[in-house]
């Protein structure tokens, strides 16, 4: 059986699908915001080079030996030779990494966004440039080659008495369009009679859905789900006829799965996030806060004229109990997430005490959903 658009269940099924997604559904969405194409993806660069033209912010070189020895390396490259054993000390330099994202499909030529940050003891990176250094991917090979001149956002000031301050992160930055891509990573996009569409939130339901939409509009299995992320398809081999083919799933509506049930606790900021399917058993909790306060004094102690006494310190501990009131919250079996959060703001309890009542009920196991702590 031949692979590709010229396959007689191709043919007709593209026209349909067309047709169809015209009108589009009122619940339903784009493949293109539910999965990513197999092999489409994006590489990480690193390199390693130098900032100068600071203004006196640099890496202090006699504390980063490392600095040194980089423009040591620079300046031999231009033909000049530092004698042994000098200390340059120079402030305006500054060693860094540089990092980028390189797209996918990037080609030679094309620029791409990169991010320098100090990995010494420099101040800030305002006003500083980027001298070339290469990127490298993960199997070592130098895919692109950044330079110039480094913007910061942040910025940091410090007075003669010590006293600094310090907004943002002055000690890194980016460099729009800093990196000029200098070789293109091969893909297997184009290879195979397969495409595979990679689901970002793994779902038996929405891959079972998205091979019955693809099957229904393109004709009986010309898409078998692999797995919870994966789903195949019958693809053309052709590259014209492989980019409209993908070009079409892409823009295919389906009704993607509810998504699972959980609580998610920021831990540290105290946010707490409730998935419109938490359930909670019948359950009844109480919820109050103890609050300790500890002052500390020190009286002195006179002595009486004439009694040869010494002047005494004695500290002084005064303690403070403090309890509100507790608050008692009943929860019928099958309640949602709006009678929780309605229950819980009717008292004007703190997302403290939410996150105590979530805990509660979980280890209860009254909580029908998963609880997770950042």
């Amino acid at each position: 059986m031949k692979s590709g658009l010229g396959h007689p269940l191709l043919r007709p099924a593209l026209l349909l699908l067309a047709m169809l997604l015209a009108t589009g559904t009122a619940h339903a969405e784009r493949v293109e915001d539910l999965a990513t194409v197999g092999g489409v993806r994006s590489n990480q660069l690193v390199g390693y080079g130098l900032v100068v033209g600071l203004d006196g912010t640099g890496d202090q070189t006699s504390q980063t030996p490392f600095t040194i020895q980089s423009i040591e390396n620079m300046l031999a490259k231009f033909g000049v030779t530092v004698p042994a054993n000098t200390n340059p000390m120079l402030k305006n330099v500054a060693a860094v990494t540089v990092h980028a994202t390189l797209p996918p499909f990037s080609k030679p030529g094309q620029t791409i966004d990169i991010t320098v940050s100090s990995i010494g003891n420099a101040t800030s990176l305002r006003g500083g440039s980027l001298v070339m250094t290469p990127l490298s991917g993960a199997d070592g090979q130098v895919y692109a080659m950044g330079q110039g001149s480094v913007i910061v956002s942040g910025f940091g000031v410090e007075g003669k008495d010590g006293s600094s301050i310090t907004v943002n992160v002055p000690s890194s930055g980016r460099i729009p369009n800093g990196a000029t891509v200098e070789r293109a990573v091969p893909t297997n996009f184009d290879s195979g009679p397969y495409v595979t569409l990679n689901l970002d939130t793994p779902d038996f339901t929405t891959a079972t859905r998205l091979t019955d939409a693809i099957n229904k509009l393109l004709g009986p299995d010309t898409a078998e789900a692999l797995d919870a992320v994966s789903v195949r398809v019958r693809a053309p081999t052709e590259p014209s006829q492989r980019i409209a083919y993908v070009s079409t799933l892409e823009r295919l509506d389906i009704d993607p799965a509810a998504p699972p049930a959980r609580v998610i606790i920021n831990s540290r900021t105290g946010t707490v996030v409730i998935s419109s399917e938490v359930h909670v058993l019948a359950a009844a909790v109480a919820s109050g806060s103890l609050t300790v306060s500890i002052t500390e004094r020190s009286d002195v102690s006179q002595p009486g004229p004439f009694s040869n006494g010494e002047t005494a310190v004695t500290p002084r501990s005064t303690l403070d109990v403090k309890q509100e009131k507790a608050h008692m919250f009943k929860f019928p079996s099958g309640v949602n997430l709006n009678e929780i959060v309605t229950a819980v703001n009717s008292v004007g309890a703190a997302p403290g005490d939410l996150v105590a009542i979530l805990e509660a009920l979980k280890e209860a196991g009254a909580l029908r959903a998963q609880l997770i702590v950042i």
